[in-house]
């Protein structure tokens, strides 16, 4: 399955869209592996955050 569109206004089809993408991503996928998928983008998203409050300040 493609990367998903979202559209300028993030609607909840743009959720529903997401939430089926990332389902297919992880179907296959062992707990382990699935679990170091969700960590490894839950720390890219923080690092985000972070770099964001910097800027800000």
């Amino acid at each position: 399955m493609k990367k998903p569109i979202l559209s300028p206004d993030f609607t909840i089809e743009d959720i529903h869209k997401l939430r089926e993408y990332n389902y297919y991503q992880t179907k296959d996928m062992t707990p382990q592996e699935r679990m170091d998928y969700y960590n490894s983008r839950g720390m890219e998203v923080h690092r985000e955050i972070q770099l964001r409050k910097l800027q800000k300040a």
